[in-house]
């Protein structure tokens, strides 16, 4: 069952295509504006710029968060990066995925694991999680109960990991180290599709693990 994202957190669906390895896939992507009245972050900026700007309507956007690199999630990045003079964050292990969609633009800074990013009167905690890509992250924000995971979890369990740059047991590693660290009660907030619970997950992950992963 979805769950209802806080007051401090806002939805936003946006529809393109996923591109890799020579195939074309038309997707939904969630996009998350974490902040309050004046200030916020975006949370993976997919496909339509101009939708996630009036959004944010006269709020300061103070970051441009990408929780991995795949075409889906950073390509409408740089536009609302530059109609809102804010900077691009990425995970420096996810720079040769950023360069196939950017191949002529850094990033502005790196995610790293550990640090923490404010977003209005929320903070949140960098975590390393590869697997579905070697700079996969995800954002805790244990103030308000909730971890945005990008591709790393959704809801019925890890992202998927059949392509390049992917791989099975490094996403469940991450997902037992990081994820299933976390309070049962915490919202998952994904990249794709409904929200969970870490609680709700924790049963088929559990399988994972017990094989071996």
């Amino acid at each position: 069952m979805s769950q209802t994202p806080p007051n401090s957190v806002e939805r936003l669906v946006t529809s393109g295509t996923f591109r890799l390895d020579g195939g074309e896939w038309e997707v939904d992507n969630n996009v998350w504006i974490v902040g309050n009245e004046s200030t916020a972050i975006v949370v993976d900026a997919a496909h339509d710029a101009e939708a996630i700007a009036r959004a944010l309507g006269d709020r300061e956007l103070m970051a441009v968060v990408c929780t991995h690199a795949h075409n889906d999630h950073v390509n409408a990045a740089a536009e609302l990066a530059d109609l809102a003079d804010a900077p691009i964050l990425v995970h420096p292990d996810d720079a040769e995925l950023w360069a196939m969609v950017y191949p002529d633009r850094e990033p502005d800074a790196p995610l790293l694991h550990g640090e923490w990013l404010r977003a209005g009167d929320v903070d949140l905690e960098v975590l390393h999680t590869p697997g579905h890509s070697p700079g996969a992250v995800c954002l805790h924000a244990p103030e308000i109960g909730t971890v945005f995971t990008g591709d790393t979890l959704f809801q019925g369990g890890p992202g998927a990991t059949g392509r390049s740059f992917s791989d099975f047991p490094t996403i469940v590693g991450s997902i037992r180290t990081h994820l299933l660290a976390l309070e049962p009660q915490t919202l998952v907030l994904p990249g794709h599709g409904d929200s969970t619970t870490i609680g709700a997950e924790s049963p088929h992950l559990q399988e994972w693990i017990d094989r071996g992963f």
